[in-house]
């Protein structure tokens, strides 16, 4: 039996995972994906790793519900929390998001760059480990980007109050003469024209959705799972909570469904096969 027109799921704590589905697309533009946007627990970065493992494991037991034969966990601190977990507990393969520090160590011409996350990412083993092997000799400014996501969130990415919180974040990165920033955040690519306007253009913006795409794409070439030439290319959109952002960030050009959290879980363990 053949899985190749089986979707690929993907989930975020809110809207910040559509960048990625939207790198993933332009690569693999044949491929049915739902995605699902847990807004109800949004934002992840302040919550323990036992509630976000909780979490992404009801997500991830939505999706497989629904046939789905990869998972993109495409948020920062849902990977750095949850994905060794998911990986131990769930037979299909899994991309995650990691902080995009390597191309910006490689691409520096100041020997300074800044990493702009959650603080569930930087206390996460992802990003610890990626600084040991890949920033050795190169200046990592640091900051949490508090705020932020609920400001993406409500539609408000371009306003002042987003501006000014920047400003704060940037300066010391700035005063450090930073030319790289690495964006660990699913959210923060939308945050992009503020960033810009703040720099004067003088960084350049480092977001993962590009790498992961062709992670996506290698793991389905791998295991005979890429979809058909011709085949899919369908969306659906799910979310735990008020559908209205995920509908705003979407144009209004889909669906959004909403699917309610019972006890936590999206789904009882019961009754899905080839489930632990």
């Amino acid at each position: 039996m053949s899985f190749r027109k089986d979707p690929i799921g993907m989930f975020d704590s809110g809207v910040g995972g559509l960048s990625i589905l939207d790198a993933v697309t332009k690569v693999l533009p044949g491929e049915t994906v739902h995605y699902f946007a847990d807004n109800a627990h949004c934002p992840y970065g302040a919550r323990t790793q036992a509630e976000v493992t909780a979490f992404c494991e009801g997500i991830t037991r939505f999706l497989l519900a629904r046939q789905c034969k990869l998972i993109v966990v495409a948020c920062n601190t849902a990977t750095a929390m949850a994905i060794d977990s998911l990986r131990k507990n769930f037979g299909v393969p899994f991309v995650g998001i990691e902080p995009a520090v390597k191309p910006a160590v490689l691409k520096s011409r100041t020997g300074a760059i800044g990493v702009l996350a959650t603080a569930g990412t930087f206390r996460g083993r992802l990003f610890k480990e990626t600084l040991a092997r890949f920033a050795q000799g190169t200046q990592v400014l640091t900051a949490e980007g508090t705020g932020l996501v609920e400001l993406v969130e409500a539609g408000r990415a371009d306003s002042p109050e987003t501006e000014a919180l920047l400003r704060g974040y940037l300066k010391p990165m700035l005063e450090a003469g930073i030319d790289q920033l690495v964006l660990g955040c699913t959210h923060y690519p939308f945050l992009g024209a503020a960033i810009q306007r703040i720099t004067g253009g003088t960084v350049t913006l480092i977001s993962p959705g590009e790498a992961v795409a062709v992670r996506v794409r290698s793991l389905l070439e791998t295991h005979a799972l890429l979809a058909d030439t011709g085949t899919g290319g369908l969306r659906s959109y799910y979310s735990s909570g008020d559908t209205a952002a995920l509908s705003a960030m979407l144009g209004g050009i889909a669906e959004v469904k909403r699917t309610e959290w019972e006890k936590g879980k999206l789904l009882p363990t019961a009754n899905l096969p080839g489930l632990p």
